[in-house]
């Protein structure tokens, strides 16, 4: 199987647009979560967010930066999320081939969630409201979740294998093994891989919020609203934004001379066969997951020293992972450092992954390992290193970043360095 490597990374999140602003507010403790303000909350329990900052500002999104009006109008900003975070992610691999021949063995795998959920929305009210006349010719294409690796590809040129994944939660870091794996078969030599997420809208809160699965207790102080493994901790904190990476085949980057920031070693997935949205009680799906992603980089789980948690503030499901990790690591759970940085961002959904998956990588590179923030009470059991609160130094092996979704879906990718 050939080697696959990272050369490019772009982000766009709560804590700013671009890998080191994200990064540097992450390790500096900020948090990217806000009172929701672009909408009317007033009868939803909750009220806040991991908004993507928008403005002209350094660090803000500005979609008029992407291209003309007229035509950045008939997009939802989910895929907007991912041509910003693209751009990034190609520039910084100085990626933009000319040739037929590099064009046609350049691919783009992109997930999201629940796409356009937004402007599906929009448009269910105006029809209802205006009739079938109003509603726009663009809206199916904007909502469609595959048309973000579509624009994408349209905008570069890039004529690869073209594909999409959708699996909640763990779509990001399917979407960065499924790329991988394209590489290592032969069907691509460099693919775009990540996830993308635009879900904050009336619609999702509201069904979020009705499930109990999102915090309600911090309206009044949303900063301390994502807290996971902590005892107070009462639901996630939804959030937005996208995470970009380009992978290349090994060879092929060195050839030209590419910098590689790391290797993407393992991948691992597995399904619980549990429940629509709660995990696997014991974590045996996510514990699969991990070892499936340890043995494809055939490393023993005591080479891991870095692990970003799926985590993400729930009663549910933290501990779960928590069990899991010490069921699979043993001993060595207690040696190796784990954080959520969901407790920052928020959770991005179909772009956790990918985000999380950047941040991993920036650890391993940077030796620094992000906190957990609003961690004062670890819950019973949650008694590892989750690097409560303030980032930490250390010196960095492997990293392993987790996803898992609803309809009990599994991610786990192993990051090595180049």
């Amino acid at each position: 199987m050939r080697r696959v490597v990272v050369t490019g990374m772009g982000v766009v999140s709560p804590l700013g647009v671009g890998v080191e602003r994200s990064w540097k507010a992450l390790v500096e403790g900020q948090s990217g979560i806000r009172r929701i303000e672009s909408f009317d909350v007033s009868d939803i329990p909750t009220k806040i967010a991991g908004q993507v900052p928008r403005g002209e500002g350094a660090g803000e999104f500005n979609p008029l930066s992407l291209g003309p009006a007229k035509e950045l109008r008939r997009l939802s900003d989910f895929i907007l999320f991912a041509m910003a975070a693209t751009r990034e992610a190609v520039d910084h691999a100085g990626w933009r081939p000319t040739e037929e021949s590099e064009l046609e063995r350049t691919g783009v795998l992109i997930g999201s969630g629940i796409g356009g959920v937004s402007l599906i929305a929009e448009n269910a009210i105006k029809l209802e409201k205006d009739g079938p006349r109003r509603i726009s010719p663009y809206f199916i294409p904007a909502s469609l979740i595959n048309e973000a690796s579509g624009v994408v590809s349209i905008e570069y040129g890039f004529r690869g294998p073209n594909h999409s994944v959708v699996t909640a939660c763990a779509t990001g870091a399917h979407a960065l093994g499924d790329a991988a794996r394209l590489i290592a078969i032969g069907d691509a030599d460099v693919m775009i891989a990540g996830g993308t997420e635009a879900a904050t809208c009336r619609l999702t809160l509201a069904g979020f919020s009705l499930m109990r699965a999102i915090s309600t207790s911090f309206n009044d102080r949303p900063n301390e609203a994502s807290r996971p493994w902590d005892r107070d901790r009462d639901g996630f904190v939804i959030g937005e934004g996208a995470g970009m990476v380009v992978l290349e085949e090994l060879e092929h980057a060195r050839k030209r001379g590419a910098n590689i920031l790391a290797e993407l070693t393992g991948y691992g997935l597995s399904g619980d066969a549990h429940h629509v949205s709660a995990p696997d009680p014991h974590g045996d799906g996510a514990r699969r997951a991990m070892k499936a992603a340890l043995e494809r980089a055939r490393l023993s789980p005591d080479a891991i020293d870095y692990i970003n948690a799926h985590a993400t503030s729930t009663p549910v499901g933290d501990p779960v992972e928590i069990e899991a990790v010490k069921t699979l690591f043993g001993d060595h759970a207690r040696a190796l450092s784990m954080s959520s940085t969901k407790s920052a961002t928020g959770h991005l959904l179909g772009a956790a992954g990918a985000v999380e998956a950047i941040f991993a990588i920036m650890a391993l590179r940077e030796g620094i390992v992000p906190p957990t923030l609003n961690l004062h009470s670890p819950d019973e059991g949650c008694d590892l290193d989750l690097v409560p609160r303030e980032a930490k130094r250390r010196s960095l092996r492997h990293v392993l970043s987790n996803s898992f979704g609803f309809g009990g879906t599994n991610a786990a990718v192993v990051f090595s360095p180049a």
